[in-house]
């Protein structure tokens, strides 16, 4: 039985994410930045882990630190000009503050077979329009975990991330530019940093999960006169 402990629980990626470990016999503890009530986790917390005293905290209320999942993010939308320095700060502290100070808690806890997967998104690598702190947060959040892959690899840590595509219901239009069809669903991230938590000779890795969306061109796949003459 391993240790997990989820940061941005409370989500429904962090939900499904913590139901996915609970399914495999795992103690898994959730925290969030509110108080949220979930049968898959032991326990659950309140705490800001961008800093230290709540990463602090949260790391030191498992009895063993075998899988730590970074999923806390927040996007403000809108562009680059209208974009506050209380919205930039917030979209970097939620999501790279926070896999900085978590990570920095754990790694010393986390002995051979350790793994560490966070949740980026497709726009750490795909740029759209109004997300700039967000985009900017979580390709911080991918370099930061490949840095970590190479320096704690030789202590048998591994550390990974998954790169959604839209999760849960969409807006209107959005699931034309995913070859799928479709968006995806919470227990389909899930599903995918469960297997990267448990894949011994996998680091340094960003798994796409996006519904083929990475691979689509814009230019070409939502021409609908080019679906139509090419496409089954």
């Amino acid at each position: 039985m391993r240790g997990v402990l989820v940061v941005g629980a409370s989500s429904p990626i962090g939900r499904a994410i913590g139901a996915a470990f609970a399914a495999s016999g795992d103690r898994v503890v959730g925290v969030a930045l509110e108080s949220f009530v979930d049968s898959s986790f032991v326990d659950t917390l309140v705490l800001d882990c961008s800093t230290a005293v709540g990463a602090a905290a949260a790391v030191g209320s498992m009895e063993s630190v075998d899988v730590v999942v970074l999923a806390a993010a927040a996007m403000p939308v809108g562009p680059v000009t209208s974009t506050t320095d209380e919205q930039w700060r917030t979209a970097l502290d939620a999501t790279l503050g926070t896999a900085f100070a978590i990570c920095r808690a754990a790694l010393p806890r986390m002995r051979d077979g350790g793994a560490i997967v966070a949740v980026s998104s497709v726009n750490a690598f795909l740029a759209a329009p109004g997300v700039p702190a967000y985009a900017a947060a979580k390709a911080g959040l991918e370099g930061l975990m490949r840095q970590l892959a190479l320096e704690y690899g030789p202590r048998g840590v591994r550390v990974n991330a998954v790169a959604p595509g839209m999760i849960g219901d969409p807006v209107e239009g959005a699931a034309a530019g995913y070859p799928l069809g479709r968006t995806g669903r919470p227990e389909e991230v899930a599903a995918a940093v469960h297997f990267l938590a448990g894949a011994g000779f996998v680091t340094g890795t960003v798994l796409p999960v996006d519904g083929g969306l990475s691979i689509a061109s814009p230019a070409a796949f939502l021409r609908d006169d080019l679906r139509a003459r090419w496409l089954p």
